[in-house]
């Protein structure tokens, strides 16, 4: 069901001015400047503006954004998978959901659509195995093995100190390394909050994140040890994947410790500890879209450690 394209039959010069009547393909340039507001790769970008080029190859670029309902999505889907000619793997699949999940959610948040026609559309995730993340037992033999470090004629604080900031933070490898200790504001004894600074599009955005007294007891003793006055790890982050394997290994884990399973770990639990999905995807550091596909992940996770 293949149609010519027809372009910006009504084009708008700004988001403001997209509506209802306004043709589908008109929209793409838009949208592309949207993506890229929000810290998209030029790669990402592409590909999202690849996947709405071919639903206006099957429904023509001109086509009202007032006539892009369920049903239209849904034949649109059907004909990309079963009846275009051309492979599509579950991971483009995937991601074509994902693209138009965004797009419509863009569209709706203008005020262009009424509701939301992906809305209803059910994501099916692609091949790729989930992420390891450690279950609450294994979360406290990892705590008991940093702790062994802290025994002995030369006690060393600085793997308590980096698991429990993981746990709690789930920063990632490079924003660790970027750390300073003026970072961490201080409210009171037990009380503190780290500011992350994380990188989107060559441009640093700053998240706030609360730190819990057991974590301040370990950065002062690790401060005070290391004789800390800027950089918070006077060490590269390479060392500090070391210490991390190090620490999964004492603890048994079946598979490597690592920043990326920290990062998960502290999603998963703060999920199953009835944290807003929000305010999960904000201490991670990630845009509305990104949480689209990280938000089933660690759905999924937080189900499979509750079976297991």
């Amino acid at each position: 069901m293949s149609r010519q394209i027809s372009l910006f039959a009504q084009a708008p010069h700004s988001a403001d001015d997209i509506d209802g009547r306004t043709g589908l393909a008109a929209t793409f340039d838009l949208f592309a400047a949207f993506l890229r507001g929000e810290g998209k790769m030029e790669n990402t970008i592409k590909a999202f503006i690849g996947d709405l080029r071919l639903l206006a190859e099957f429904t023509g670029g001109a086509l009202p954004l007032a006539e892009l309902g369920a049903a239209c999505l849904e034949r649109f889907l059907q004909w990309m998978e079963y009846e275009r000619g051309v492979p599509c793997s579950q991971k483009t699949y995937a991601r074509r959901v994902t693209t138009l999940k965004v797009y419509c959610k863009w569209l709706h948040d203008l005020g262009a659509l009424a509701d939301d026609p992906a809305q209803s559309i059910r994501q099916r995730s692609g091949p790729a195995p989930l992420s390891d993340a450690l279950t609450d037992a294994q979360v406290r033999d990892c705590i008991a093995a940093a702790a062994e470090f802290k025994r002995g004629a030369e006690p060393d604080y600085r793997p308590a100190f980096l698991f429990q900031l993981l746990l709690q933070t789930g920063i990632k490898k490079a924003e660790c390394g970027r750390l300073r200790l003026r970072d961490i504001s201080r409210g009171g004894k037990d009380e503190a909050e780290l500011c992350v600074r994380h990188k989107a599009r060559d441009v640093y955005k700053e998240r706030r994140i609360i730190l819990d007294a057991e974590t301040l007891r370990l950065l002062d003793s690790y401060a005070r040890q290391y004789g800390v006055e800027d950089q918070l790890f006077n060490c590269t982050t390479r060392n500090l994947e070391y210490i991390l394997t190090d620490i999964g290994a004492r603890a048994a884990v079946p598979f490597k410790l690592s920043f990326e399973v920290m990062r998960w770990t502290m999603a998963v639990r703060d999920y199953r500890a009835g944290v807003d999905e929000k305010l999960i995807r904000e201490k991670l550091g990630l845009s509305r879209q990104s949480w689209y596909e990280t938000g089933d992940k660690v759905r999924r996770l937080a189900a499979m450690l509750r079976r297991g």
